[in-house]
């Protein structure tokens, strides 16, 4: 699937892409200045393995401009039969002009082809870009009773990683 708006295309990646994504994550990254995440800024990004293998499996899409640079991209992961929005990352550059929502639909389409009833997410619930963000878009909170295994093992490895696990919520769009 292809989809053109403006100067950006929305598509699944090119594997030579692959490498161009982290920096597009770092950029993003650095939205967290000046909030209480700032130590977001320095967390690790995606590994390129990690995003081979997503890849391979279809699971990456960008959001290219009029130069054929990644602005955006998403990664999903299948998380107990549900897509799950393992990440969403644009660059501030190209900000404010609908190329995360653009991606997100791009996600649901092929959720909805593919037949899964729901597309999750974990997100931070207080950052406007985050879970306001995604409510926006029509994902729901879950509740800590309604998280699937899979959901929990992934709040489990934010704590883990550091991550402030009272902050985050998980969110569900039903396709």
């Amino acid at each position: 699937m292809m989809i053109r708006s403006g100067n950006y295309t929305i598509r699944t990646a090119h594997h030579d892409e692959l490498p161009r994504l982290p920096l597009v994550e770092q950029a993003a990254s650095m939205l967290f200045a000046g909030t209480k995440y700032a130590s977001e800024i320095v967390a690790d990004s995606l590994p390129l393995e990690f995003l081979e293998a997503q890849h391979k499996a279809g699971l990456v899409w960008v959001a290219v401009d009029s130069d054929g640079e990644a602005a955006g991209f998403a990664v999903v992961t299948i998380v107990d039969a549900s897509a799950h929005l393992h990440e969403l990352s644009v660059d501030p550059a190209h900000g404010r002009r609908g190329i995360g929502s653009r991606l997100v639909a791009a996600v649901v389409e092929w959720a909805k082809q593919c037949g899964y009833e729901s597309l999750t997410l974990s997100t931070f619930r207080d950052i406007e870009w985050n879970a306001p963000y995604y409510r926006r878009l029509g994902f729901r909170e879950l509740e800590d009773g309604e998280l699937s295994a899979g959901l929990q093992r992934i709040r489990s490895l934010e704590a883990e990683s550091g991550l402030p696990i009272e902050d985050r919520v998980c969110m569900i769009l039903m396709l």
